[in-house]
């Protein structure tokens, strides 16, 4: 059975692989090389590195036995084109969920980056970012010396730090994942007054980053999760098993 599975997540990385040993024919677009490396290679599975546009997207998909998105709970624009994609070829689609976490009490919650950022004008301290390169633009007005992004060890990742404003001694080009501890003396070593972040879920490192910003006395800044419907890995793997007879 052929598999079209558009990722960028560990589990989507993990799907592929379960499939491809199953005997599926997997292919796994991401939307950068970075995406790529990280997927790696494995027998059965055809990796494509690029952004895809929604008719793109349409021409990979047709013909599939099965379109999985898997890409990152917060990639609303990704998702949505792909569920065009898949309507307009008639290609069967699972949204895979990533597992959500339980915020602690005392998380100031807010439904945008945008929102978030509002918010924060009215605080003092440095602010820790784990949401992104993308997101850094929103927070620029915050002022560069407060800002301490935590970025992936990207040229582009470092283009964006510089458009922000961020001096160069505040940039965290780290590739994860982190452990509490890790987070925890960023925190302290940088004076941290408020730590931003996204529900990754687990797999995301949610509960590293609230016990570390618990532990260090930093505030928790949380960018809630955009509502969708979708299955978690453990029924969108049955899925396919049924699929492809395996029971």
């Amino acid at each position: 059975m052929r598999f079209i599975l558009f990722s960028g997540t560990t589990e989507g990385r993990r799907l592929s692989r379960a499939l491809a040993a199953l005997g599926g024919a997997v292919t796994v677009c991401v939307a950068t090389e970075y995406g790529k490396e990280e997927q790696g290679e494995a027998p059965g599975i055809t990796v494509l590195s690029g952004r895809m546009d929604e008719s793109q997207m349409a021409r990979t998909v047709a013909g599939a036995d099965l379109c999985v998105d898997a890409t990152h709970p917060y990639a609303v624009q990704a998702s949505r084109a792909i569920r065009a994609a898949c309507e307009e070829t008639g290609t069967p689609l699972l949204r895979l969920l990533r597992e959500e976490s339980e915020a602690p009490d005392g998380t100031e919650v807010f439904p945008t980056a945008q929102a978030a950022a509002q918010w924060l004008k009215n605080t003092q301290g440095n602010i820790l970012l784990t949401t992104g390169a993308k997101e850094l633009g929103v927070f620029a007005p915050l002022g560069g010396e407060r800002l301490y992004p935590r970025v992936l060890p990207l040229a582009s990742s470092l283009e964006s730090c510089a458009a922000a404003g961020v001096p160069s001694s505040h940039i965290l080009a780290l590739q994860g994942p982190f452990s509490q501890e890790l987070n925890e003396a960023l925190i302290r070593q940088h004076h941290i007054a408020w730590l931003v972040t996204k529900d990754g879920g687990p797999a995301g490192g949610f509960g590293e980053k609230a016990a570390a910003a618990q532990a260090a006395g930093a505030g928790l800044v949380l960018i809630r999760r955009p509502q969708e419907e979708g299955l978690d890995y453990g029924t969108v793997l049955q899925r396919c098993r049924e699929m492809m007879g395996c029971g």
